[in-house]
């Protein structure tokens, strides 16, 4: 179990220096009681108190680096069960299963493809992580072959999975340089796999019939010094695989279970008999709560709502997405092209500025900081007003760069023309459309 709050309190500086973004060094205590916070966050706890506290400050479920390279990402580190509490920390992997009876012509041509489901939304490449390569023959050879493959024609990260640890050995002798995860440790093989990840720095997922063999499994691993362990329950149907999840996550977080504080991994895969079905049984484990998803194929109708699903609920709800306040040029603008204002809310920046491009119009664009609120919200909050608006163009230097003062604002903010009139001098203001498919043919209107 962890210390209290009055505990990790008394092995702290006491310097109340606010550093560490919490008024006392209490109140910081109390936070890295409950994992709301980071012992880096102290720039003065000395070597000893960080010892002392590491186990108070880990959060309950354990963080981890997965792979290496472009496509590497981290894993676990959740502190609450629910992403209004706080946020969800570090999205899961979503992954592609591949049998060790694969044609290598096939799984090139399968791994081009793949590649090519990387998609821009709201500043973000959204892409799969993992191909994971399962053992269905025995044969080390070809499972090597294939890992080898995986690594040297894609950036994707590994899952090896084999029973047989010296099929495991030369997988890993194949592709040492992605850092692949080891699937899997059972009761069977817990001494030798263990060993390997261990000797080898890999993570290591553990496979059992029911918690109780987890936990001893878990318990049996770390008593051998291995850290980065990930969890199967065994569960293969959807509603078990699903209860399993939630029951993992609780015991973590609330329970303070440190033989089960470890991130899991899913296999839809094995859940359905079509890509579909997957799809969906996916969307559950993306909401609650794998770290892992291992999927039969890629497609990108599928792929995508998953990926976006990933984004949405990994965004911490408490902070707006934005973008920086100041002048963006689009199309290449001269002196002569016109403005348009907005706020910098990332949804919006993204939309309005993809509409921009789109119309080959040079413009110059100005976000506005309303700390990441929409126009309407922000305009309905005061902080999207004339005279505010009117402060920052002129302030911000557009006004060097241009030769007329046409200014452009939302057609959701038409309020404010004229009190931006005022506060820019001799400026015209003209209403923009509210829609953002319509500021193509604004532009272009504009233009004549």
């Amino acid at each position: 179990m962890g210390l209290t709050g009055i505990q990790i309190f008394k092995l702290l500086p006491k310097t109340n220096c606010k550093e560490c973004g919490h008024p006392t060094c209490l109140a910081f205590a109390m936070a890295l009681a409950s994992g709301k916070a980071d012992l880096s966050s102290c720039p003065y706890v000395s070597d000893e108190a960080k010892e002392q506290l590491a186990e108070a400050s880990a959060p309950p479920v354990r963080p981890m680096q997965i792979g290496a390279g472009d496509r590497s990402f981290k894993l676990g580190g959740e502190t609450v069960l629910f992403r209004h509490e706080k946020t969800f920390v570090n999205q899961p992997g979503i992954g592609v299963l591949v049998t060790s009876d694969t044609d290598e012509g096939q799984l090139s041509e399968k791994l081009k493809q793949w590649d090519t489901y990387q998609f821009e939304r709201v500043g973000f490449n959204l892409r799969p992580e993992l191909v994971a390569i399962k053992d269905s023959s025995g044969d080390a050879a070809k499972f090597a072959s294939l890992a080898k493959k995986v690594a040297d024609e894609s950036a994707f990260c590994l899952v090896l999975m084999s029973d047989d640890v010296e099929v495991m050995k030369q997988g890993i002798e194949a592709a040492a340089e992605r850092k692949p995860v080891i699937y899997a440790a059972t009761k069977d093989n817990a001494d030798d796999m263990g060993a390997l990840a261990k000797e080898n720095g890999l993570p290591l997922a553990v496979k059992a019939d029911d918690m109780d063999g987890l936990m001893e499994l878990t318990t049996k691993l770390t008593e051998m010094g291995l850290k980065d362990l990930i969890l199967d329950s065994g569960s293969r149907t959807v509603r078990r695989a699903f209860e399993d999840q939630v029951w993992l996550r609780r015991e973590a977080i609330m329970k303070k279970n440190r033989a089960l504080g470890f991130p899991t991994i899913t296999f839809p895969c094995e859940m359905a008999d079509n890509l579909d079905k997957e799809t969906v049984i996916a969307s559950l484990f993306i909401a609650k709560y794998a770290g892992i998803i291992i999927l039969s194929d890629f497609i990108g109708e599928s792929l995508f709502p998953l990926l976006v699903e990933r984004l949405n609920i990994y965004t911490d709800p408490q902070r707006p997405m934005t973008v920086e306040q100041g002048i963006y040029e689009i199309n290449g603008p001269d002196e002569n092209s016109p403005v348009c204002i907005t706020t910098n809310f990332a949804l919006t920046y993204f939309i309005v500025s993809g509409e921009i491009e789109a119309s080959r119009i040079p413009t110059w664009l100005l976000i506005m900081d309303t700390e990441g609120l929409s126009v309407m919200t922000a305009w309905a909050a005061g902080s999207f007003v004339g005279d505010a608006v009117g402060i920052f163009v002129n302030k911000c230097g557009i006004l060097d760069k241009i030769k007329h003062k046409k200014l452009i604002i939302p057609g959701y903010a038409a309020a404010i023309s004229g009190d931006l009139e005022e506060e820019v001098k001799e400026s015209e203001v003209l209403v923009g459309p509210r829609e953002a498919a319509q500021i193509s043919k604004f532009l272009k209107e504009f233009a004549v």
